[in-house]
């Protein structure tokens, strides 16, 4: 009976057991997950960043092989920490650094200790790697600009930051991210989906090769190439014009809202934010505060938008019904709107300007005429100005117009509310606020919206949201970038091109005149005041031109600003011009022009609220 009991309870036991067992190893996973983070070592294995190429097919962007050092901290002993610095060219107090960051991350995960090695670094160090056990090489890529422009539109990569990864979980310390420009806004696409490796360690924490014949390892996704908008030759062209100057140049196609180049400057070469000298020129870069090389004049720049905003106002003064091509104001050289209060011209004295000759003369009395009528159409200021800010802003002013890069501003179109918490309200009227007839006054636009409106005059009423993206790996565009009709009826720009196209045939711009092309345009000059020892202080006016070409099938328009350039036909025209003709005929006649603009400094006007010496304006 004994045997029995004992038979049975060892039984019971054991069946107690296996049970038990069942649970631990089968039903309950979390000791297997324990095991398996001590025994199995993974690792990411990220696909080749997408290339970026031009309209043309040109390639802009590529990567080059690269080489981090890891480490496992936990597998790490005791090493000749001068010897391990030689080899790796890092300083000891860096690498004793990262070794404190990668324990404080983690003891059992690999973690970056030395990053971007080069090719040879890495060749020396394969043959010496089995002297530093909890060490091992990563093979990534890095980017390879194959240009040396376009960098605000381009952007750059660099390691992701605390941010980053609190702010998305797909991201591990150490891994790359898109930063500025096309690298960040299609950071996903460019990036593709890494995948994982996992690697079989021994009770001593030695790999010794694929856990389970690579059974649960996961492929990465291919990353997707993407063609871009921009014209490479025309971006390079207009970087090269703006040199020694500061300002912004914006092409648009107007049929697709296609950004066909986008120059900022002064810029900077791409490659300075590459390898591992990165972070000292980016700082280097930050801190140049006078030229601001990482500062996005074309989209971030707010400026007043000069007389090219006149050809919007005689749009808006058409629509309200409030003047009509024929409409005709005298002028004598200008306009007083308030005693001692005038606003100068080109006009002769006694001109009787229609609107044809007021946007070809541009004549400010015309426009402070035209805008009074705007104004003053409705029983009150404040409704006048409320109608004429919603016709702005169906041309895409005092908003952002959509565009796929991630920085910008909006602009400034003023209202009824502005004015009244300015002026109190019932404390102003049309001439309180007339320097917006002539984009003056409150008025700011950055050089993108100046672009856009013109588009929107070339296309008679309607414009496609700004875009920089053009295919990805093969697939045309979606239509994510739609169409969008200003509050104009088409019948009333023809009068306003008619006076855009003389104005470069006869007008302010004849600088810009091309053969066998008809351009339409509009000059502009934008006065200039900053700060100087606390004291509001004037500089040299600012150049300014939009044009489209052309004039009956528009393939480009265009916004030129030039900071301190004197007066829109002395900069901005004559470049605008050189970017219509480079673009439409793919050469440039006029090399006397071309070689004045880009042999041309501004330097000297730059040079002078920080001189500490007295100085002229406009000279």
């Amino acid at each position: 009976m004994r045997k029995l009991l004992l038979a049975g309870l060892t039984l019971i036991m054991g069946f107690i057991f296996i049970i038990r067992l069942f649970q631990l190893q089968v039903v309950n996973t979390s000791y297997q997950k324990l095991s398996d983070n001590n025994a199995i070592l993974s690792i990411s294995d990220y696909p080749e960043r997408g290339f970026i190429y031009d309209r043309n097919g040109t390639l802009l962007v590529a990567n080059q092989a690269a080489y981090d050092i890891m480490i496992i901290p936990e597998n790490v002993i005791p090493f000749d920490t001068v010897a391990f610095c030689e080899l790796a060219g890092v300083s000891k107090e860096k690498l004793i650094n990262n070794l404190k960051k990668a324990r404080r991350f983690s003891r059992k995960l690999p973690s970056v200790v030395v990053n971007q090695i080069s090719k040879e670094t890495y060749a020396k160090l394969q043959e010496q790697m089995w002297k530093y056990e909890g060490f091992f090489i990563q093979k990534k890529s890095l980017r390879d600009y194959r240009v040396n422009f376009g960098a605000n539109v381009l952007g750059y990569v660099s390691e992701v930051n605390p941010n980053d990864l609190k702010n998305d979980d797909y991201y591990q310390l150490g891994e790359i991210i898109g930063r500025q420009g096309i690298e960040k806004s299609y950071e996903k696409e460019l990036r593709g989906v890494k995948g994982k490796r996992f690697l079989q360690k021994d009770r001593f924490n030695r790999i010794i090769g694929d856990y389970k014949e690579k059974s649960f390892n996961v492929s990465s996704k291919s990353a997707s190439d993407i063609q871009l908008t921009l014209d490479a030759r025309l971006q390079e062209y207009g970087e090269e014009l703006m040199q020694n100057k500061r300002g912004g140049i914006v092409a648009i196609e107007p049929s697709t809202g296609e950004i066909l180049a986008l120059v900022s400057a002064p810029s900077y070469n791409p490659n300075l934010l590459v390898g591992r000298n990165r972070s000292k020129n980016y700082r280097k870069l930050a801190k140049d505060t006078l030229e601001k090389p990482l500062f996005d004049r074309g989209l971030q720049a707010l400026y007043p938008p000069g007389s090219p905003f006149k050809t919007l106002n005689a749009l808006i003064a058409l629509q309200e019904g409030v003047i009509t091509p024929e409409t005709t104001f005298l002028c004598n050289k200008g306009h007083y709107y308030a005693r001692g209060a005038f606003m100068e011209c080109h006009c002769k004295r006694n001109s009787k300007n229609d609107l044809l000759k007021g946007i070809y003369q541009s004549c400010n009395t015309y426009f402070a005429n035209t805008y009074k009528k705007i104004i003053e159409k409705y029983d009150t200021p404040d409704k006048g100005v409320n109608q004429w800010n919603v016709h702005l802003k169906s041309f895409g002013l005092g908003n952002y117009l959509g565009y796929d890069l991630s920085v910008g501003k909006r602009g400034f179109i003023p209202n009824a509310s502005y004015y009244n918490a300015w002026y109190k309200e019932g404390g102003w009227k049309a001439p309180t606020i007339i320097s917006n007839a002539i984009g003056q006054g409150e008025v700011l636009t950055t050089p993108i919206q100046l672009a856009n409106f013109t588009a929107a005059i070339a296309n008679r009423g309607y414009y496609y949201t700004p875009h920089f993206l053009k295919s990805v790996t093969g697939d045309t565009l979606q239509q994510k970038f739609i169409r969008k009709n200003t509050s104009i009826n088409p019948e009333h720009f023809e009068v306003v091109i008619d006076g855009m196209h003389k104005v470069v045939e006869k007008g302010t711009a004849r600088i810009a005149r091309i053969k066998d092309i008809e351009v339409c345009g509009k000059t502009g000059t934008a006065e200039n005041f900053t700060k100087i020892e606390g004291v509001k202080t004037q500089l040299t006016d600012h150049s300014i031109f939009v044009a489209f070409a052309p004039k009956d099938d528009p393939k480009i328009a265009i916004a030129v600003f030039i900071e301190n350039g004197y007066w829109g036909g002395r900069w901005a025209a004559p470049i605008a011009s050189l970017m219509i003709e480079k673009y439409i005929n793919k050469e440039i006649k006029r090399t006397w022009l071309e070689q004045r603009m880009i042999n041309g400094s501004l330097a000297s006007e730059y040079e002078k609220p920080i001189s500490g010496k007295p100085f002229k304006i406009n000279e």
